[in-house]
């Protein structure tokens, strides 16, 4: 097993990369978002995880240990292999899949392209046992679907589903619960 890898980027693919250590270039797969801060040339440590098939040695790298772990418990969950559970953590940051299961949102994950209603509940009913949660991410009812609502609107706005679940981020706890409110303090993270 591959479990990190240290080098340099040599190449920058479409979902990939190649990282030469040693002379060897490997094609690592990595999330959508870390894909995008890579530079050719720049040197980078990743943890990664070896899929072996009767056809294919598939290598996925992740900047941290809190993404592999997520990847690793996703691809246990029946329908979920590892580029689903890739696109998984390329639409939600680990907080926010962790906030999800604990407060047993499964729209979270049927936000994912190729992830339906079913596979989105099965997710939430397999992790809610196997990952750490802190308790800052318990989220109330109420905030929760003001925060949903709060998300549509700013993707409706343009952003990305990743930026404004940070920006959902920077909401206070005790923020009352209206839209108009919430949708305002959510803003001013992109200011």
């Amino acid at each position: 097993m591959i479990a990190s890898i240290q080098g340099q980027v040599i190449h920058i693919g479409e979902d990939s990369i190649i990282v030469e250590v040693g002379g060897i270039g490997y094609l690592v797969f990595v999330t959508k978002i870390f894909h995008k801060s890579l530079r050719r040339g720049e040197k980078i440590s990743l943890f990664t995880h070896l899929v072996v098939r009767q056809d294919s040695l598939t290598l996925y790298g992740f900047k941290d240990q809190d993404e592999i772990v997520l990847f690793q418990e996703l691809i246990k969950v029946n329908g979920v292999g590892p580029r689903l559970a890739l696109e998984t953590l390329s639409t939600h940051s680990p907080d926010v899949i962790k906030r999800a299961v604990l407060n047993k949102q499964d729209v979270i994950f049927a936000q994912v392209s190729g992830i339906g209603k079913k596979t989105a509940q099965k997710i939430v009913l397999t992790l809610e046992d196997r990952i750490t949660f802190t308790e800052d991410m318990v989220i109330s009812p109420e905030s929760a679907g003001v925060n949903a609502e709060v998300q549509e609107a700013l993707t409706s706005l343009g952003y990305t589903v990743l930026e404004a679940q940070a920006s959902l981020q920077t909401i206070p706890s005790d923020s009352p619960l209206d839209l108009e409110t919430r949708l305002t303090i959510a803003l001013r993270y992109f200011s």
